[in-house]
């Protein structure tokens, strides 16, 4: 099968797991474009396509062009409807793009700012002042989802098969396990949660999509100085 496209996006990031796995379970292949941050795109050609700069972003065989990386990952889903990625009528769609949503602000927002700030150093301003309101934020919400998924009997979030609501989430909860959840909290206080996580990496068709989770032993703090 042809490539439908072309994404230019960084292996690490949780946005383009999402994407490329949402292709692999749809069947679907998606050519991964050479990327160097910062060269890439700042050349004339990439700010012609994509003005904002961010990654990822996607351009399909007909120079059709999105940015956002779920925007991305709900259209790559949309194509092949049958496989369920989206739900298979509008109350599952809506509640899959409800946890889409949920995952990417209450989860994967606040726990990227923690990573990029501690562990990557990507934000200057990052100080006690700005850490100290994110994993109280962070607790609230793995506190409503781990009680939400307790009750799910088959463990996922919308149907008994993997959607993309799964997938976000999973990439979601992978960086709060690399900066506020240690083995305590993945073990005693989120065991449900974690285990949706292990659910949907286990899938064989996207493991390899996610790689090693490099999860910490104890909640990240900000070192002095």
């Amino acid at each position: 099968m042809a490539p439908i496209g072309k994404l230019y996006g960084h292996a690490v990031q949780p946005q383009t797991s999402a994407i490329l796995s949402a292709a692999t379970i749809s069947g679907l292949e998606i050519e991964q474009a050479p990327f160097e941050w910062g060269i890439t795109n700042k050349s004339p050609e990439w700010i012609q396509k994509f003005p904002l700069g961010k990654i990822p972003t996607f351009e399909d065989n007909e120079g059709f062009k999105l940015i956002e990386g779920v925007v991305i990952a709900r259209y790559v889903s949309s194509l092949v409807p049958e496989v369920g990625l989206l739900g298979y009528n509008t109350k599952e769609t809506a509640e899959v793009d409800q946890w889409v949503h949920f995952a990417e602000t209450e989860v994967l927002m606040p726990a990227n700012l923690i990573y990029g700030g501690v562990v990557a150093n990507f934000f200057s301003g990052y100080n006690e002042e700005v850490r100290l309101p994110l994993p109280a934020h962070l607790k609230r919400s793995l506190k409503f989802l781990e009680g939400y998924l307790a009750s799910r009997p088959s463990g996922l979030l919308v149907k008994d098969t993997l959607t993309l609501g799964d997938i976000v989430l999973a990439t979601a909860v992978k960086r709060a396990g690399q900066t506020v959840c240690g083995i305590k909290e993945r073990e005693r206080l989120y065991p449900h949660t974690f285990a949706h996580f292990t659910k949907v990496t286990s899938d064989a068709r996207i493991t390899h999509l996610f790689r090693e989770p490099e999860f910490v032993d104890e909640p990240l703090v900000l070192k002095p100085g």
